[in-house]
């Protein structure tokens, strides 16, 4: 009976991986640090916001596998052969200078939290995340990295860890989950609008429907109850994927609201900032957790950055795009040329004098504005037969996407309100 269930929990270990892998790389380094000041400046009062959104994020990250999945190309690839040249150059363009600024970002985090850990330089260790992520992208097997991936989401789990390190009123908790108090003010509405626009990413789209993609085209011909079992098999793989995610950013937000926010410490900017402000109110330990979390989470959410950025461009290029390439027989040279540019591009702005507070908040505008019109066409392929065939999105589908979709407009045009 044992082995029986260890055969089931393998093979349902097994079933997950886009989803998990894409949930678990939207908690980076960079949305940490979003999480952290959400919890540090307005306690628990914020919980609500990455509750409200788990069914939007996890409908329209479903309705980009399924366009992944079904015509076994990307999202720049359907979008050229639907859409204006004029549009695809200006949604891969911002998308390409998004990610740069968010892999900065990460990667600067990344070193700062091994600095505080280990001292030393964090410049060099900038320098050594870049190096690492660019060569396990480039030389390692695509089966094996993907696995790799997939193990590297337990490092979110340390977020779990330091709530239980900390003195929860879980009473008040709840009661600020489903009735929080809400101030309709300039700084609120800032934080909301950083919230949602960190969970709704547009690489997350581009990601996932190239993973989906990946594992169509190398599985050969689909017969129509093949097909339907797969798309079973996202649906619950997104949905996992993204509970994970939103779960790991409410522990993120609660453990900072119990620690930093009860000690009148209101002012996060950073990741590493935020771990280095635990260290005397909740100790070393839950100081090592969130800053090995940090890293984890970097070296898991980079790749998918700079990897979302080389499907797009090289499927607006008319390259051969593929994690599955073989640089051995001159196989994917525009696609991780694209890989190699976007990691090194952030890895040099580590070393510009950006201020890290601007690059998140510049890296969250281009996220945001870029994500609408992306959805809107993501959603309109979905629908349209002739990119779908039998395969178009159900109603249910249909209205959660266009609701995520009305709520980031909304979001954007609150962001722009509040600039």
């Amino acid at each position: 009976m044992k082995s029986i269930r260890k055969l089931r929990l393998d093979a349902g270990v097994r079933q997950l991986g886009p989803g998990l892998i894409t949930g678990a790389a939207d908690d980076d380094p960079s949305g940490i640090a979003t999480y952290s000041q959400a919890g540090a400046q307005f306690g628990y009062s914020m919980l609500w916001t990455v509750v409200f959104t788990l069914p939007l994020m996890a409908a329209i990250q479903i309705v980009s596998a399924r366009i992944g999945y079904v015509t076994r190309q990307g999202l720049a690839a359907n979008i050229k052969s639907a859409f204006p040249r004029w549009v695809l150059l200006a949604v891969v363009g911002l998308l390409l200078a998004a990610n740069t600024l968010n892999v900065a970002a990460d990667i600067a985090a990344m070193a700062e939290a091994l600095r505080l850990l280990a001292g030393g330089s964090a410049h060099v260790y900038a320098v050594t995340f870049g190096l690492l992520c660019l060569v396990l992208q480039v030389f390692l097997p695509y089966k094996i990295y993907v696995s790799w991936l997939k193990w590297l989401t337990l490092a979110l789990l340390s977020y779990v860890a330091v709530v239980f390190t900390a003195n929860v009123p879980w009473s008040r908790v709840a009661l600020e989950v489903f009735s929080p108090k809400l101030q309709l003010n300039h700084d609120m509405l800032l934080m909301v609008v950083a919230v949602f626009g960190t969970t709704i990413s547009p690489y997350l789209f581009f990601w996932q429907a190239a993973q989906e993609m990946e594992d169509s085209s190398n599985s050969g011909e689909h017969t129509p109850r093949e097909v339907r079992l797969h798309l079973r098999r996202i649906k619950a793989d997104t949905i996992i994927g993204m509970t994970f995610s939103n779960l790991i950013a409410f522990f993120i937000i609660l453990s900072t609201a119990a620690t930093l926010h009860a000690a009148g410490v209101t002012d996060i900017q950073t990741s590493a900032q935020a771990a280095e402000a635990l260290r005397p109110l909740a100790g070393e330990f839950t100081f090592l957790l969130f800053s090995l979390g940090i890293i984890g989470t970097g070296l898991l959410a980079v790749p998918v950055l700079a990897g979302s950025a080389a499907y797009a461009v090289a499927e607006a290029a008319g390259w051969h795009g593929s994690l599955s390439a073989r640089l051995d027989r001159g196989e994917g040279l525009g696609f991780y040329g694209v890989i190699a540019a976007a990691t090194v591009g952030g890895v040099i702005l580590c070393f510009t004098h950006m201020d890290p507070v601007k690059e998140l908040f510049w890296s969250a505008v281009l996220n945001g504005v870029i994500a609408v019109p992306i959805m809107v066409v993501m959603m309109l392929l979905a629908s349209r037969k002739a990119t779908m065939g039998v395969n178009v999105i159900g109603n249910r589908l249909r209205a959660l996407g266009w609701l995520a979709t009305a709520v980031m407009a909304v979001t954007v045009a609150g962001l722009f309100a509040t600039l």
